[in-house]
């Protein structure tokens, strides 16, 4: 709440995208720390900075129902005039979900979900009477209209080498990961494309994206490690980076980082 006030609106025009995480409490013992739930808060931001893509991360799919995931989403997609992405992946964090009420199934099942999932959100998004019935999750003649004219890009959020990536590979327009070091993320990315392959699909339809964590740039120099660390990432060809800054107290470092980082790295650009 305090971004939205004081941060965003002096520095999120200069971003592509705004992200929430979906999550239902901090990670505090005492379970003090807020969390603003994912779905109503990005509405809220759609609302109220009209210029930027929109995105969760990433949506835990057990949480919801597959269909109604794929509802929110048209939903949201229609009223942001095309500006959602669809992230998600397989949920990972136990105690929230028993805290909840919702079942836990093993990591294997979670992720076999996950792509029933997406496979029901595309033919929900795109068919009039979308029918689906899988291992996991069934629909019939589960109408999603008013249906969005922009079909929204499915971001998935996965490191699992088994299992995760190649669901990646055959069905995600985003890979959302981490970056350890330089061999454990090309063996990652070679899984995603082998997988690609395997379905049919071209990899380089899959854009690369990694999160990334740390400060805010206070300084010259400060703002120069950043270019080196994302020039090495992008050299790796990572297009697309989800800046994790924590919790800024002032807009500053966010103008900083747009002249001394944003800029060069544009500018780098072919």
């Amino acid at each position: 709440m305090y971004q939205e006030e004081h941060i965003l609106p002096h520095v999120l025009a200069h971003f592509d995208s705004v992200w929430i995480a979906d999550h239902f409490y901090g990670f505090d013992k005492d379970k003090k720390e807020g969390f603003l739930e994912g779905w109503v808060s990005l509405t809220w931001l759609a609302a109220k900075f009209p210029d930027v893509m929109l995105c969760h991360h990433v949506l835990g799919h057990g949480y919801r129902n597959p269909a109604l995931i794929a509802k929110m989403s048209a939903t949201l997609q229609v009223l942001s005039g095309g500006r959602f992405i669809l992230g998600i992946g397989g949920g990972w964090r136990e105690d929230e979900y028993r805290s909840y009420g919702y079942d836990f199934p093993p990591t294997a099942d979670r992720l076999r979900q996950l792509e029933e999932v997406v496979q029901i959100c595309r033919l929900m998004w795109t068919e009039e009477h979308p029918t689906f019935t899988g291992r996991y999750f069934q629909i019939d003649d589960a109408a999603a209209t008013p249906r969005p004219d922009i079909v929204p890009p499915i971001c998935i959020g996965s490191s699992g080498e088994k299992i995760g990536l190649p669901i990646v590979g055959r069905q995600a327009d985003i890979w959302n990961g981490g970056y350890r070091n330089d061999d454990d993320w090309k063996r990652k990315r070679d899984i995603v494309d082998a997988s690609a392959i395997d379905a049919g699909r071209d990899p380089a339809d899959i854009v690369s994206s990694v999160t990334v964590a740390g400060d805010l740039p206070e300084s010259d120099s400060d703002s120069a490690n950043w270019v080196e660390r994302l020039t090495h990432l992008s050299e790796l060809g990572v297009s697309y980076f989800v800046m994790d800054f924590g919790h800024p107290l002032a807009p500053e470092p966010g103008l900083r980082f747009i002249e001394q980082v944003i800029g060069p790295m544009k500018a780098r650009r072919p």
